[in-house]
């Protein structure tokens, strides 16, 4: 027996709402840590540390049990807005990556490969966080991010962050 139209209305709005505010927590989280940054790279590594701050703080009373939209995303069935919604939010994350590596000085194709990478990385050590519910694995990604970053043969950085 399923839910009829208007219940399953219903229940597609509530998992946008949660997905929503979700994105939203992410975003306030990214903001404060690209705030405190002083240099390019550290706004590179804030992605990262926005989502280490996801996983320490938010959690504590429950454990971390991963990535909550791509935990929604995973019981949805495919063409769901939901899916689109996360989909669209993990774009976002690997834009402001691919930013933070141009305004560190990388060329524009270096920045999005760079950036896709780092994406790669984050999102695997999201899932295996989650799966062993502490944030050992973000950490890491972190460290290997900033060493990656570290290595990268640069051109000149650009002077205005929001470009």
């Amino acid at each position: 027996m399923g839910l009829a139209p208007e219940d399953r209305d219903l229940s597609d709005e509530l998992v946008l709402t949660y997905l929503r505010e979700r994105h939203e927590e992410w975003l306030g989280l990214y903001r404060t840590r690209v705030e405190q940054a002083s240099s390019p790279r550290e706004r590179v590594l804030a992605v990262f540390d926005a989502y280490l701050d996801h996983a320490e703080f938010t959690y504590q009373q429950h454990g971390f049990r991963g990535c909550g939209l791509l935990n929604a995303a995973a019981e949805l069935p495919i063409g769901a807005p939901g899916r689109d919604l996360v989909r669209r939010h993990k774009e976002e994350v690997e834009s402001l990556l691919v930013r933070h590596l141009a305004e560190l000085g990388a060329a524009p194709n270096q920045s999005a490969a760079i950036g896709e990478q780092l994406a790669f990385l984050m999102e695997g050590a999201m899932a295996r966080a989650g799966l062993e519910g502490d944030a050992t694995r973000l950490r890491r990604a972190r460290s290997l991010a900033g060493a990656l970053v570290d290595s990268l043969p640069l051109g000149t950085p650009t002077s205005d962050p929001s470009s």
